[in-house]
């Protein structure tokens, strides 16, 4: 591979973006040139004007170039929090749309993919959302498809769910230029447990023990994934139950030893979750975000969410308000 070979990479970078998504992404590149012994990958950073940003961590970056000036990357990256706004959003929206009529393959990471799903670019593809911005994502842009998946690669546009997903996309991106051995290498000087492609979907924490989804028992599973399709019409758990092919009693028992609490209180904590990602990461007012949950009214929301949170949700939206004063709105760090 010649220097003229090399594949050139930008990494857009907003005010309060995830660094560890950004090394993680950049790491597995440098080593694999350290390991092919070529230059096969380039990268820079770019900001909307040129100037310094600072990531969520307050660790302060240095771009190498506009987002005007990037006429020279073959692959451009969005990273951010899902608040995140372009300042002269005509004229750098129109900026990406350019890039992308010019064959540029277009991706973002974590929050990232929301400014690109602003900019028009993933309409009719699938795209990776983080289980933490699913429910927000889903409100902005129901009209997208969006998957659970850590990656999702569909023709030229390239997501990851976040941090540790983005270290997975850099593995492919390894893989196609230089090999399924370099990418493996590149996993072990890293100690990367396991090389996740497409179709393998997030770990998500059950909210009520020291487990993960993945974890659960078979039916407990797939009582959970009936509640999390039926948040905003909720379901008896006698129906539930059935559906599994267990009794309620069965259900109730196994969830209790599963995951320590009933299969209502898991639901209700699942109902709460989502309408605390609504809270913090879309515009919707509380009565939007009470419907949305399964709640007639805002009454019933504040009781449950404040059994569960320990806080009012109106404390909750004025606190990620304040950082979104800031421009560094809170993203999570995986």
């Amino acid at each position: 591979m010649t220097r003229d070979e090399t594949i050139h990479i930008g990494f857009l970078i907003f005010p309060g973006f995830p660094m560890a998504c950004l090394t993680s992404m950049i790491e597995p590149l440098r080593a694999a040139n350290e390991i092919a012994g070529k230059e096969a990958f380039g990268w820079k950073l770019l900001s909307e004007d040129g100037q310094r940003v600072e990531a969520s961590a307050h660790v302060w970056f240095e771009p190498d170039l506009s987002l005007s000036d990037c006429d020279g990357v073959d692959q451009l990256f969005l990273l951010s929090g899902p608040s995140s706004q372009f300042a002269h959003r005509s004229a750098s929206e129109g900026k990406l749309r350019k890039l992308a009529r010019h064959g540029i393959v277009l991706g973002a990471v974590s929050g990232g993919i929301f400014p690109l799903a602003r900019s028009g670019l993933l309409d009719g593809h699938m795209t990776s959302v983080h289980w933490c911005y699913e429910a927000a994502f889903a409100t902005e842009f129901p009209q997208l498809d969006a998957t659970e998946d850590v990656i999702v690669i569909d023709r030229r546009r390239l997501t990851a769910s976040g941090a540790a997903a983005a270290f997975d996309l850099s593995l492919q991106l390894v893989e196609r230029s230089l090999g399924a051995e370099v990418a493996t290498e590149v996993a072990c000087w890293f100690q990367h447990p396991m090389v996740r492609g497409q179709g393998v979907v997030q770990r998500k924490p059950t909210f009520a023990a020291e487990s993960t989804s993945d974890m659960l028992p078979g039916p407990i599973r797939h009582a959970v994934k009936i509640f999390g399709e039926n948040i905003e019409d909720p379901l008896k758990i006698s129906h539930v139950a059935d559906q599994v092919g267990v009794s309620p009693r069965q259900l109730e028992r196994m969830f209790r030893t599963a995951t320590g609490t009933t299969p209502l209180g898991y639901y209700r904590s699942l109902r709460m979750h989502k309408a605390r990602q609504l809270l913090l990461y879309s515009k919707d007012s509380m009565i939007d975000i009470a419907l949305a949950v399964g709640y007639s009214s805002t009454a019933a929301l504040t009781k449950n969410y404040r059994e569960v949170f320990h806080v009012h949700p109106r404390e909750d939206r004025n606190k990620i308000n304040m950082f979104r004063v800031r421009e560094n709105a809170i993203v999570p760090s995986a």
